[in-house]
């Protein structure tokens, strides 16, 4: 029986064909061949697997940026100790700035180049080496999504790339969610729907069914108001007649009768026209010049109000406003209400 990795096969690989199916085989239910039982794992892909190994070498390149360059130097024994353990390879090439991962004539496994390629290309777009590693494991897969060519406005790709920054940093690891992200989709409805839909693969009566009637519908609503310009260029009303000609020189000439005029009257005219602008001028530079020497306008003085006789001061009668005062503050009651309640006390003792 062929192993699971078989289908891995790539250029220079020897594969070996599995055996036709029999009439039992055939014969088995539909619902055993589609289910997975419970805790089944792909058994791991080993030398006895493939022990001719490989018939050609196969390589990958990719490229990184100037400051991923401090970063892979200090990294780049963990990551050759980690390829070797797999008979792959690494080359670092800091002046032109490239990583090489091949295979050798140790190597097993057609698949691992295909890994090795995937964790080069996630040191170099600044994912730190202890999850990168993660991607030689035979239960773990990437997915670069490239999105600067999805939204053409570049405030609105900031403002939607900050979106699908989790905690920490972390990114968010489902496709539909980046993608719909990109189109201006919030990734909180897309979580939801996960989070429902694993909360049916629980129940074994639902998880056969279609799922559709419990998963929410989102209604997409652009609520940004367009900026209106600053400038608004308002359009003429259509009219089929072309717009009047403007006035020739002559036809001016002509309309004030200038153009009748002799060559010495017309220069005379000009230079009257021109000594009266100069007079015009003269005289507001002169009316500005003897703004200087006016004088401001003074305020009126207003004279001290002489004591009267009538204002005089009555002790007497702030004397008694301080008793009443008093009386207030300690909470004494006015002398009328005092005798109307001692009128009252008599009259019930009567």
């Amino acid at each position: 029986m062929a192993a699971p990795e078989e289908a891995k096969a790539g250029k220079g690989v020897t594969a070996t064909r599995t055996a036709p199916p029999t009439k039992k085989n055939n014969k088995a239910d539909e619902s055993e061949l589609l289910t997975v039982p419970d805790g089944w794992k792909e058994p791991p892909f080993k030398r006895d697997d493939n022990p001719k190994g490989l018939l050609e070498e196969s390589s990958f390149a990719t490229l990184f940026p100037k400051y991923r360059e401090a970063y892979l130097k200090e990294c780049w024994p963990l990551v050759q100790k980690a390829l070797n353990e797999h008979h792959i390879n690494a080359a670092l090439d800091l002046i032109e700035g490239s990583i090489t991962v091949t295979t050798t004539k140790k190597t097993f496994d057609p698949y691992i180049i295909i890994r090795a390629r995937d964790l080069i290309k996630l040191l170099a777009r600044s994912v730190p080496f202890e999850q990168a590693v993660r991607i030689l494991e035979d239960d773990v897969a990437c997915d670069i999504i490239k999105i600067g060519s999805l939204v053409r406005n570049r405030e609105r790709f900031i403002k939607r790339r900050q979106r699908l920054i989790g905690p920490n940093g972390s990114t968010l690891k489902v496709r539909k969610v980046v993608l719909d992200t990109m189109k201006n989709i919030h990734p909180i409805y897309n979580i939801k729907t996960l989070m429902i839909k694993r909360e049916l693969l629980k129940d074994p009566e639902l998880r056969l069914q279609n799922w559709e009637r419990f998963l929410p519908k989102f209604k997409h609503k652009n609520l940004n108001k367009r900026k209106e310009p600053k400038k608004k260029n308002i359009k003429k009303e259509y009219t089929p007649f072309p717009p009047p000609q403007p006035e020739s020189q002559i036809d001016k000439e002509l309309a004030s009768g200038e153009y009748f005029l002799k060559d010495s009257q017309k220069k005379r005219k000009r230079v009257e026209e021109i000594k009266a602008k100069q007079a015009e001028a003269i005289n507001k530079r002169q009316e500005e010049r003897n703004k200087a020497f006016i004088p401001p306008k003074e305020k009126p003085v207003v004279k001290p109000k002489k004591a009267t006789s009538e204002t005089k001061i009555d002790i007497e009668v702030i004397k008694e406003k301080v008793k009443k005062a008093k009386r207030k503050k300690l909470g004494a009651l006015p002398v009328e209400e005092v005798k109307l309640k001692m009128a009252t006390v008599k009259k019930k003792k009567k």
